[in-house]
């Protein structure tokens, strides 16, 4: 069987012209017994981290490039003309090296899209291999133009470039007459500068039968009809996912082009593993260490808090502080410590903190977060431990009109370069993906929204649960061959990225310049705007970097215009000081009066807080925990329970002292991390980890700690049937 290596491929990433997935790529990859694959899509790195992470763990080795825009002239010029050139990466130097090259063509070379241009490569060309590309590309396409000194000078300047080694003459046949004519004159000129020749497929699709979407899917992105005989598309079907043995048919005479894809792949060898973490520098006073000055920054704001930082405080802060130095996360608290201070110094509204940092009473003393851990009962383990070794996650509250400057203070203090926003990315959702694909079928727009309108508005919505849920809608689908083939058609494409754009919340910050880590570009991949990566936030942390949710938030400036109004008879009043054993407070809560009201207002939560009937603020956190997805089955139970309609009762004697507060029901995830630590001899940490399984539905997980949880009660002296009991409980 002949060995071969795709090169040249493009994901759903690049947006409307590529609708191959990364699993699907890997998953025919194996079928095909091939071992290296590369990805390249157009102009941008949105995919290379998410390729290399996904292929790496499927034991395929994955192989990173961009297949860029080189400008004719200067890319600063305002030219529209450009070649394609694809460009790989052969080691950690040349990704480093393809991040400034991404980064700089889209801040420095937008125009219509981001440009290169051959100054950038004599600059950015170490450790990268260069192809020739396609029929756009700097060598093929004066040819097509009948211009073959200007193909001849380009070969000849990118050949200097990269030598002779780096840079290879690329063929391809999808059977296109103009390829055939290309691919003779490019042999001549490969022989004539001393340039291997390497052969692809212009892989946009993984399957021969996608070619259709694929072609609805560019009718989308150009805002035309399959009808436009005009339109942009792909003559043929044959750029998909080609076994080695049908490139073998197409470049059998030509068999060091197919051997050099091979020699190619070996010659790349990228390591993209965690390397450690990339916290900003954080400059302290004279006479501090990072760790010294957040201890003392801490003992100030715990005596603020407590009067004292003695007794169960002194102790809670001091191993507190001995993890998040151990793990060497000093410079995050005082990074976030800082920025917040910032905001309270100036006015700016910032909310008491959501999530698990709640549980750090280092964060509480720091004034980052607003609730007391001791007070509530709140667990560290859930927000940073030993044995889970992550960034911490705070996520940080503004006001909404004057999150901006809290933006731009942390651009200031810690340099332009080393601050951006984080890029996201649309997809084809449900009822776009109807109406996108409607459109592009030239179908009549009245039709098109008569199933659009069917499908449910909501997370988690797709057009098969749609079938499933909306009989209306199958009826549709069952009844009328037409729209049959529209809803077909769009499931097809339904998920697919659309476009890029900004994350409502996602700052990150790098000790370095961020473009040494991540590729940048400006908001939604235009030439103006913020600064953005091009990577999305999941992929942030594996890198290494600090990423941080700057949420602007409405409630919070509604908050403060409503405390500035009251402060005409109370002046002593601010955000801070609103009491939470407010009687006024809990009987509108009792009545249903929650418009307006964060997370509460809307029909079923109004209705759980009528019948939950609020009369003390940790009824209020019962109320907001129940309508999550997950504790609103208990919800019955715990009410009933509240209300004396129902006995409260505990599997076990020692869960009462856990489960109290609840009236007996496993409520909260820091409940369910001390019955694994009371009954079962869990560490906190390991708790955590028993938390985190059930939160993610980590079926494998759940599985382990069933019989580690069990077996441990039994250590315990708990029975065996009790044991199982009260895991069913959890």
């Amino acid at each position: 069987m002949p060995e071969f290596a795709h090169l040249h491929l493009h994901t759903e990433f690049s947006l409307l012209d590529g609708m191959g997935r990364i699993n699907e790529y890997i998953d025919r990859a194996h079928e095909l017994g091939m071992k290296h694959m590369a990805v390249t899509d157009h102009g941008v790195m949105y995919a290379a981290l998410d390729w290399y992470n996904a292929a790496t763990a499927a034991d395929l080795h994955p192989i990173v490039g961009v297949e860029a825009y080189l400008a004719e002239g200067k890319a600063s010029e305002r030219n529209r003309e450009s070649y394609h050139l694809l460009l790989l990466a052969e080691n950690e130097v040349g990704y480093r090296n393809l991040l400034k090259l991404s980064s700089r063509a889209a801040l420095e070379g937008f125009y219509y899209r981001p440009r290169i241009d051959f100054d950038m490569l004599q600059e950015h060309h170490e450790g990268i291999i260069a192809t020739s590309a396609c029929l756009g590309g700097p060598v093929a396409n004066p040819i097509l133009k009948e211009n073959e000194a200007l193909a001849r000078r380009n070969a000849g300047r990118l050949a200097e470039i990269f030598g002779p080694e780096r840079f290879f003459i690329e063929l391809q046949d999808h059977g296109l007459k103009e390829q055939k004519e290309v691919n003779r004159a490019l042999i001549p000129i490969a022989r004539e500068f001393g340039l291997p020749l390497v052969a692809s497929n212009d892989v946009h699709y993984c399957s021969k039968d996608d070619a259709p979407f694929q072609d609805l899917l560019v009718c989308v992105q150009t805002n035309t009809t399959i009808h436009d005989e005009k339109r942009l598309k792909q003559e043929t079907d044959e750029f998909y996912l080609k076994s080695p043995d049908e490139m073998q048919l197409l470049f059998g005479e030509v068999d060091e082009a197919l051997k050099n894809t091979i020699r190619i792949a070996e010659m790349c060898n990228l390591d993209l593993s965690f390397k450690g973490y990339h916290l900003p520098h954080f400059e302290v006073p004279a006479g501090f260490t990072n760790a010294s000055y957040l201890e003392h920054m801490v003992r100030e704001g715990a005596k603020e808090r407590y009067g004292h930082d003695s007794g169960e405080v002194g102790e809670r802060i001091a191993y507190e502080l001995s993890v998040i130095t151990s793990m060497g996360f000093e410079n995050y608290f005082l990074v976030v410590w800082d920025f917040i201070s910032y905001a309270r110094n100036n006015g700016i509204l910032v909310g008491p903190g959501r999530g698990s940092s709640a549980g750090s009473i280092v964060c509480y003393s720091l004034g980052i977060t607003g609730l007391d851990p001791l007070k509530y009962n709140l667990i560290f383990e859930r927000f940073l431990n030993p044995s889970r070794i992550t960034m911490p996650d705070i996520d940080m509250d503004f006001a909404d009109d004057r999150r901006s400057e809290v933006i731009d203070y942390v651009v200031q203090k810690y340099g332009v370069d080393h601050v951006a926003q984080i890029v996201t990315f649309g997809t084809l959702g449900a009822k776009a993906s109807v109406r996108d694909v409607g459109r592009a079928l030239g179908m009549p727009l009245p039709e098109v929204d008569r199933v659009a309108r069917l499908i449910p508005v909501g997370p988690n919505v797709s057009i098969d649960k749609s079938l499933e849920s909306v009989p209306d809608l199958k009826a549709i689908y069952e009844n009328d061959q037409q729209l049959h083939d529209l809803i077909d058609k769009a499931r097809r494409l339904e998920g697919v990225a659309r476009h890029s754009s900004t994350h409502a919340a996602g700052v990150v910050i790098s000790r370095d310049p961020l473009v040494e880590h991540v590729p940048l570009q400006r908001s939604g991949g235009k030439a103006e705007g913020d600064v953005t990566t091009q990577y999305p936030m999941g992929q942030l942390e594996g890198l290494g970097l600090l990423k941080m949710d700057f949420l602007g938030l409405r409630t919070l400036s509604v908050i403060g215009k409503a405390v500035e109004l009251v402060k005409a008879k109370d002046p002593d009043l601010t955000i801070d000081t609103i009491p939470l054993d407010d009687p006024v407070a809990y009987e509108m809560l009792r009545r249903g009066e929650t418009i307006g009201i964060f997370q509460l207002e809307g029909g079923m939560t109004t209705r759980m807080t009528i019948d939950v009937s609020p009369n003390v603020f940790d009824d209020v956190v019962a109320l907001m925990a129940l309508i999550r997805p997950g504790p609103m089955e208990m919800a019955p139970e715990y009410i009933a329970r509240k209300h004396g309609r129902q006995e409260i009762e505990y599997p076990h004697p020692d869960l009462e002292e856990i489960l109290k507060e609840s009236y007996g029901v496993a409520l909260y995830q820091e409940q369910v991390m001390r019955i694994a630590a009371v009954l079962a001899g869990y560490s906190m940490a390991e708790g955590d980890s028993l938390r985190k399984a059930m939160g993610k539905k980590n079926e494998a997980e759940m599985a382990k700690n069933a019989n580690r949880f069990i077996n441990g009660c039994i250590e315990n002296g708990i029975e065996r049937a009790k044991a199982e009991e009260v895991w069913a409980l959890i």
